[in-house]
């Protein structure tokens, strides 16, 4: 299945996206909603610019709501994280800061590549966010740990594909252990 351009969705991203959705079928993304695409995007945007945010794509499960989706974002942020996260997250140890809630998960890398200009890092937030009428179910610990894992899976995903230096410290797995 072609969820976002493929390569993004990691084996334990699949099983959670099956945590989050209840679902292991989904729609298929278009050619459009893929890391690739947003990655140039983003490297057209630092060329210019500090800021910027644009979408990677959504997630929709076969025969669900078009009310119920989830979005997964990036955001140059101009620097790194500041002040505290709301109490609803959990942070943990990846990148420069992720976050992980029961119904989003943010993670946040500097990258240095040869694709973003200068000599600065970009300071990218990846986030997967659920957007639906209904309260998330489940436990909220399992949730919190999915979109975690959903979360990594993108950043590193955007990470490899931006060229960044050392994956933008960002692990092969998820780290789901509180910082």
């Amino acid at each position: 299945m072609e969820l976002c351009g493929g390569t993004a969705v990691s084996a334990e991203a699949a099983e959670s996206l099956k945590v989050i959705t209840g679902s292991s079928r989904f729609e298929e993304s278009d050619e459009k909603s893929t890391v690739a695409h947003a990655t140039k995007l983003l490297s057209q945007e630092f060329t210019s610019s500090i800021t910027g945010d644009g979408d990677i794509c959504q997630v929709f499960a076969i025969d669900a709501a078009l009310s119920d989706r989830l979005e997964v974002t990036w955001e140059l942020t101009g620097g790194p994280p500041e002040g505290e996260p709301a109490p609803e997250f959990r942070v943990l140890p990846m990148g420069e800061q992720a976050l992980a809630a029961p119904d989003a998960g943010v993670v946040r890398f500097a990258c240095r590549s040869e694709k973003l200009p200068g000599s600065a890092p970009a300071h990218v937030r990846l986030g997967v966010e659920r957007w639906s009428p209904k309260e998330p179910e489940g436990d909220p610990e399992k949730l919190k740990d999915a979109y975690a894992t959903v979360a990594h899976s993108f950043a590193l995903a955007m990470a490899k594909e931006l060229r960044c230096e050392n994956d933008g410290g960002l692990e092969a797995r998820p780290s789901l252990d509180p910082a």
